[in-house]
Formats: structure tokens, C-alpha cells, sequence
């Protein structure tokens, strides 16, 4: 995926994230444990894909 496609992504998830703590009030709540999850994977896609890209551009 590209890099612009998951920073929106990643935005989009952050912005939720605190909706939803906002909501629930607790950071223990299962839904904000989840939605805290599918950020953690999107800032990890990210991460993996600029360090793909790194490697590439030193080849």
C-alpha cells in the first residue's frame, strides 16, 4: 500500500482511538484495546514498508 494511503489510514485510526476513549473513558475498555490494535498494525505496515523502500534505495 502506499505510503499517502496509510498515513490517512493511520490519521483515521488515531482519530477514532480517541473518539472511542472519549466515549468509554478508560483505556481498558475492550473496544479501545481493539481499535488501539488495528493503529498498532497500520503504524507497523507503515514502518515495514519504509524500511522496505529504505532497502531498496541502497541497492
Amino acid at each position: 500500500m502506499e505510503h499517502t494511503a496509510l498515513i490517512v489510514q493511520i490519521e483515521s485510526a488515531r482519530e477514532l482511538l480517541y473518539t472511542i476513549e472519549m466515549k468509554y473513558g478508560n483505556l481498558l475498555h475492550p473496544e479501545v484495546i481493539q481499535q488501539s490494535v488495528v493503529l498498532d498494525g497500520l503504524i507497523n505496515q507503515f514502518n515495514q514498508a519504509k524500511q522496505k523502500a529504505s532497502v531498496r534505495s541502497c541497492q
